[in-house]
């Protein structure tokens, strides 16, 4: 198999190693170079696979001096696969900068979909998944931002500071059902869900251990939001939407009566607020 020169940004499974696609697997046994974080951790995933492809260590700490060797690499006619230790490359880890210097440089950029804790936490907590935002790792400075997002939030955390984490996020979301998803894919994978100072009480208790993602849900259906809240949600989507498509999804996030909501947008387009 000849690959085209260029990067390919492959996803490696998040726990259980067969979690791979074939092509990913083609792939990186296709390539010319593998561009990963820790070549010790990926040397466990291409040895169970009988992959030899020539590795390189590529991380945040290297990565201003690796990034041209690479460029140049595929600008010589060489194929390279980004990979990450787990899920899919950059999402929170490296590889944002290779890729904007990869198409700016007019070199070949494709992906190839495979695992990410992202999704597989949503599908987990059962959790509407609707409207959703990424937010990595939990920051308590920038936790405000997020109070007033109507839709689920989720966070990566280590699993030493869930409790601190969570009881920080309790007065600032304590509208919200909180699921701590553990150990996705592996044989002590864990889902606990419920208010904060259920799920709280019982990492207490069970001091967790492994690869943890946070999932907090919608606000509450019968909490209650302005006119100008909805109004704003409305006049924001108008902008690009029909006034039936607008409605619909401002309709959707907030929980409300699609119908309410339709005459809200009518009537702003005809007092020419949009």
């Amino acid at each position: 198999m000849t690959l085209k020169p260029g990067l390919y940004c492959v996803a490696t499974p998040i726990g259980n190693i067969k979690d791979i696609t074939l092509r990913a697997l083609e792939i990186l046994q296709a390539c010319d170079i593998i561009a990963c974080e820790d070549t010790r951790v990926s040397m466990n995933l291409l040895t169970h696979y009988g992959i030899s492809t020539k590795l390189w260590s590529y991380h945040d700490h290297n990565a201003e001096h690796i990034r041209p060797q690479i460029l140049k690499a595929i600008s010589n006619g060489q194929s390279v696969a980004l990979i990450s230790d787990a899920g899919t490359p950059l999402i929170s880890d490296p590889g944002t900068k290779l890729v904007r210097a990869c198409h700016e440089a007019g070199q070949y950029v494709t992906t190839l979909p495979g695992a990410s804790a992202v999704p597989s936490a949503l599908v987990l907590s059962g959790l509407m998944s609707h409207a959703f935002a990424f937010v990595g790792f939990f920051n308590a400075k920038n936790m405000q931002q997020w109070a007033s997002f109507n839709g689920t939030l989720v966070f990566f955390e280590s699993p030493r500071r869930v409790v601190e984490t969570l009881e920080l996020m309790k007065d600032s979301f304590h509208n919200r059902t909180v699921a701590v998803v553990r150990e996705i894919s592996k044989m002590f994978e864990e889902v606990q869900t419920g208010d904060f100072a259920t799920v709280i009480e019982y990492y207490e208790q069970h001091p967790p251990k492994g690869e943890i993602v946070i999932v907090l849900s919608c606000t509450h259906a019968d909490d209650v939001i302005s006119d100008q809240t909805i109004d704003d949600a409305l006049t924001q989507a108008l902008q690009t939407l029909s006034i039936k498509d607008a409605a619909h999804m401002v309709a959707e996030a907030y929980k409300l009566q699609k119908k309410e909501v339709y005459k809200r947008a009518l009537n702003l387009k005809k007092n020419d607020e949009i």
